[in-house]
């Protein structure tokens, strides 16, 4: 009989950046546990995995911090290393875009290309067998399949994220993505009906539908995203359908008329506007204009009743003028959105905006930033005011301890967050999963 070389083997996953990282580092240790190992810690792995993040400068800073950290913090370990930055340093067809980082690469002992993390048991078990593994990078722009993952049994039993995209095709002028993830790949419908039965089956209530790039899902194939939430809804025991980052272009008049219908499709829409100035947005290489945010805008707000709408916003663009910030500002300002997630623009090897003029000095960037957040965070108030002792469905996730006591915490369908008292419940364990309508008090 072969032996099996993962068998009690302890393996710790580091995740960084996105929610697509995130799932495969899920589905890398379930296939993990699957095949005889353990959980571990990143004090007492035998294993240590970092699925590495490469969106901006800050995120290849701490991949290689994180793989130099536990390297010596446990240097019996073996580090392996997945991810878009090693995908970046490592992929055989592509520049090396940060020559700097690959003196890091001394610390991993395995690479594991990005669309090879589905071989995850084989790929360890030919390293521990062999001292090397094959076919662990290849090169991803010219991989046309989709790397199925799946999950069965979340870490949360209460939302799972199920992975039903892959690839960028925009190349927008600042975005390293296209180039470490490869072009736009779907999951089958029938792949994806088929995992939320299963987690819905197990107890999970929320999915989210996440990918490189969400919109992109019908771009190829017969099938769309209105296709694909439509293919869950009826799922039983399943009580929400979240949608991760949405490109405006989806968002037209069609499709909210058709998934405004579905009512387990939560009214919180993530939008990837990253400026709200014109000739910005075209030097960004962008798609749309602000006044096409401005009609988008107002029709989900037509659509549904007081939806969450949350936007990535980056600042400090090469050649942003005060003039062009201020503009981005005042739109935003009238748009009133209830959060923003903003950034300074990071600049990245290999992409067009690396070679722009006027590259803006960080200071400028960190006022401009500071600008974005304060008036994110006076949306944010407001917003949440406005459902002031109002009764909400919470989804209940995790019990936390407050000043006051136990709490239940959890999300409303706007992804309000929310702690309810477990006195006002009427027990004492926490029951995950559970949905329960709180009179909500701010």
């Amino acid at each position: 009989m072969k032996m099996n070389l993962l068998s009690g083997k302890k393996v710790y996953i580091l995740t960084l950046g996105c929610k697509v990282n995130q799932y495969e580092s899920d589905a890398m240790l379930e296939a993990l546990l699957a095949n005889g190992a353990a959980a571990g810690s990143e004090d007492d792995a035998d294993i240590c995995i970092v699925n590495t993040c490469s969106v901006t400068n800050i995120a290849d800073r701490k991949s290689r911090q994180m793989l130099s950290r536990l390297k010596k913090e446990n240097p019996e370990a073996l580090i392996a290393a997945t991810g878009c930055y090693i995908q970046a340093l490592a992929d055989p067809a592509g520049k090396n875009r940060d020559a700097s980082g690959a003196d890091y690469l001394s610390s991993v002992d395995l690479i594991i290309g990005n669309n090879r993390k589905r071989d995850i048991v084989r790929i360890l078990t030919e390293y521990l067998t062999n001292g090397q593994a094959v076919d662990t990078v290849v090169d991803i722009a010219k991989d046309p399949e989709f790397e199925d993952l799946r999950i069965r049994m979340p870490l949360s039993h209460t939302r799972s994220y199920i992975k039903i995209q892959d690839g960028c095709n925009s190349f927008c002028a600042y975005c390293i993505i296209p180039y470490v993830r490869g072009r736009i790949r779907n999951k089958s419908l029938t792949a994806i009906r088929r995992e939320a039965e299963i987690l819905a089956e197990n107890g999970v209530r929320e999915l989210v539908l996440t990918g490189i790039n969400l919109s992109s899902y019908g771009d190829i194939g017969e099938y769309d995203l209105g296709d694909v939430i439509e293919a869950i809804h009826d799922i039983p025991g399943l009580i929400r359908i979240r949608l991760s980052s949405l490109e405006p272009r989806i968002l037209t008049e069609d499709f909210l008329t058709r998934i405004s219908r579905l009512p387990k499709l939560c009214p919180h829409f993530h939008l990837s506007l990253q400026s709200a100035c014109d000739t910005v947005l075209r030097r960004m290489n962008r798609k749309y204009t602000v006044t096409d945010i401005e009609t988008i805008v107002e029709r989900l707000r037509r659509y549904y009743d007081r939806p969450a709408l949350t936007a990535d916003i980056i600042v400090g663009f090469p050649g942003e003028t005060e003039e062009e910030f201020e503009s981005t500002f005042h739109t935003l300002e009238k748009l009133s959105l209830y959060e923003m997630h903003v950034f300074k623009y990071s600049r990245r090897k290999g992409t067009a905006a690396d070679a722009m003029k006027d590259q803006i000095p960080e200071p400028v960037k960190t006022e401009r930033s500071a600008r974005l957040i304060a008036l994110g965070e006076r949306n944010k108030k407001s917003f949440e005011a406005s459902f002031a002792a109002e009764s909400l469905s919470v989804l209940i996730e995790e019990i936390v301890e407050n000043p006051s006591g136990s709490c239940y915490r959890g999300h409303t369908e706007r992804y309000l967050l929310v702690d309810i008292p477990c006195k006002a419940v009427g027990d004492k364990e926490p029951d995950s999963g559970r949905i329960n309508t709180v009179c909500v008090f701010r």
